[in-house]
């Protein structure tokens, strides 16, 4: 049973409200044929889209089988469309590509109906409207009566309980007309058919009841259910909440299509458009692949700009020292006064006091050990903003060649002139000078991955423990000479011939000389601490030993360690940085070991135990200058 009680529907656009059912009191039999009346705009398809379930009343009451409706939401309304209303369009709404029994089929397949299932009943319906014989035809291949014969075949193969039909006559000839009303009205015989016409005449030639609408409302009804017939419906519909309560009729279930079968329909949509859907995917890969250069492009330019930050700050790296001065103190130095000036006197320019006075304004000493906390506090948050954070210590590196039990020869911290003869040393003095400022013997810093992305590995491997150190190469696997003094690949009487071959007028160079990586690899040199140059007296001060090469020797016998070259690296073909400018580069492991053991050592702790007094020179700790 269909009842509609007091129902009203306001369309709202702005602060327009128009009214376009005014209170409609309707109640429908299960099977008749009832046609709706009225001129243009009285809200004749209003009603029949509220019936249907397609439009909201704003007021008022759809009562189904005894059920309000005003608490339906989405998936009921969906429920009771594909169970109890089948709609006849007055444009068809076939789709174009597909068959007819495809078409009817569509509404069983939206239902969750078996594909075998399906064809059956659309058959079935197809045949009731007389188009058995057309049931492979695509609707473009029908007229037009034939085509709402379709739209009809396609409203009742769900054997609805509620067949609406708006103006299904509307774009047909008379003739036509007749044929489908009268397949209509043999529908109404099982079904409640609710039509919307313009046309009286069929009406009241069709129709077993006719309802005329006027601005909204309902102005007649030519056959109104009687009490009597209200009282047998609701009896009816009491005994089927009943049924449905005792589980003897099945609820109307919430049904969807399956994955399957919405993948077949897009599928078949797919293939009967061919062109449009190749022409579709191939604009739509351009679109693709033009985001995907676009999205690379600019990917690939900030990966370049972040790796030419990186490699420009390693090579430059943000220097925070123990003591910093302003330099623009230098800058704005005020020439002094000279107006008052006479020529009976000799005037002193303060120039070296303007500048030390100057200097000694702008120092500044930055407190490094709470900075150093405060950074391996928050290691998390600054290790993706750097390739590395390295501390630089004031450790010195003995380091001598392996053969110091026979010859003691110290390359770090390395003098050429010392290696030399008397005679052949004053022509190096100056040289000698800049070898001692060259940083041949430097730490690596603790980017691993970054060193790698710089440098390739020429032979041997990086270094892994504090004792490992690897041979710097540039580019074309060279060293300068003058570097293969300090690291002990040359000796320093080479240098002694080749400044006496000159002098004495033979300008003749050495030839140049290469080593095998196999020669190179497994070399040694031996590290001593320099806490262990100082020998402890017996008034419990300290004397230095670094002169005294027996001493050094035997330091480095009892104390000193081995230092290996494990690897020969080079810089990467594509690396735009030279972060490794020695010629030797140790780990950091091993300025840790040396700290470590300087902190544990015998003078540190007695300096510790004497605050007041410097062990190494004797001196009060307020006079050091050390």
């Amino acid at each position: 049973m269909l009842n509609l009680k007091n129902i009203f529907k306001d369309y709202i656009s702005g602060n327009l409200s128009v009214r376009a059912l005014k209170g409609v009191n309707l109640a429908f039999r299960q099977k008749e044929f009832v046609a709706i009346l009225g001129p243009s705009g009285c809200g004749k398809t209003t009603l029949l889209n509220i019936i249907g379930g397609l439009d909201e009343y704003s007021h008022g009451d759809l009562v189904i089988d005894g059920k309000s409706t005003k608490k339906f939401n989405d998936h009921d309304w969906d429920t009771y469309r594909n169970h109890r209303v089948g709609f006849v369009f007055q444009t068809y709404n076939l789709i174009a590509h597909q068959s007819i029994l495809s078409n009817v089929e569509l509404s069983l397949t939206l239902s969750g109906i078996s594909k075998g299932e399906r064809r059956k009943r659309a058959v079935e319906a197809l045949t009731k409207v007389g188009l058995a014989d057309q049931i492979n035809k695509k609707p473009n291949q029908l007229s037009g009566g034939q085509m709402q014969r379709v739209a009809i075949a396609r409203a009742i193969v769900n054997n609805p309980h509620i067949i609406l039909a708006d103006e299904p006559t509307g774009a047909l000839d008379t003739e036509t007309s007749v044929q489908v009303l009268e397949i209509l009205k043999n529908i109404s015989k099982d079904h409640l058919v609710i039509m919307v016409t313009h046309n009286p005449e069929l009406a009241k030639r069709y129709a077993t009841r006719i309802i005329r609408l006027l601005d909204g409302e309902v102005q007649s009804d030519s056959n109104p259910l009687n009490e009597e017939e209200v009282q047998m419906l609701e009896e009816e519909v009491k005994n089927y909440q009943r049924l449905v309560a005792e589980n003897k009729v099945g609820k109307e279930k919430r049904v969807g299509m399956s994955l399957k079968t919405a993948f077949m329909l897009s599928l078949n949509n797919l293939l009967t458009k061919k062109g449009r859907t190749i022409l579709t995917a191939f604009a739509g890969s351009i679109g693709i692949i033009g985001i995907a250069l676009i999205l690379s492009l600019s990917s690939g330019f900030q990966n370049y700009i972040s790796r030419v930050e990186e490699e420009t700050l390693s090579s430059y790296p943000i220097t925070i020292e123990t003591v910093s001065t302003d330099l623009n103190s230098l800058a704005n130095l005020k020439e002094a006064d000279k107006t008052e000036r006479d020529d009976q006197h000799v005037y002193s320019n303060d120039v070296l006091t303007t500048i030390i006075t100057a200097m000694a304004s702008s120092f500044s000493e930055n407190d490094l050990k709470t900075f150093k906390t405060y950074l391996d506090e928050n290691k998390e948050k600054f290790e993706p903003l750097v390739t590395d954070i390295q501390y630089i210590y004031d450790v010195d590196l003995n380091i001598y060649k392996s053969n110091y039990e026979t010859k003691l020869e110290c390359l770090n911290p390395y003098s050429l002139s010392e290696n030399l003869s008397p005679y052949t040393r004053p022509y190096l003095a100056s040289f000698d000078s800049m070898m001692q400022r060259a940083d041949v013997w430097q730490e690596l810093i603790g980017n691993q991955e970054f060193l790698e992305s710089q440098y390739q590995l020429a032979a041997g491997a990086w270094p892994t423990t504090d004792n490992e150190v690897v041979l710097v190469m540039d580019k074309d696997n060279g060293i300068a000479d003058y570097l293969l003094y300090a690291i002990g690949l040359r000796e320093a009487s080479e240098i002694d011939e080749l400044i006496i071959r000159t002098v004495g007028g033979d300008t003749t160079p050495f030839e140049s000389e290469s080593y095998e990586y196999e020669d190179i690899l497994g070399l040694t040199y031996r590290v001593a601490s320099s806490v262990d140059y100082y020998e402890k007296q017996a008034d419990g001060s300290y004397v230095d030993k670094h002169d005294d090469a027996a001493f050094v020797k035997q330091v480095l016998i009892d104390k000193g360690f081995d230092l290996k070259i494990s690897g020969i690296v080079k810089p990467a073909e594509d690396a735009s940085s030279n972060v490794l400018r020695g010629a030797i580069a140790y780990s950091p492991k091993l300025s840790t070991r040396l700290i470590d053991y300087a902190n544990a050592s015998q003078l540190l702790t007695d300096q510790r135990n004497s605050p007041n007094k410097y062990l190494l020179t004797g001196e009060a700790i307020e006079d050091a200058t050390a």
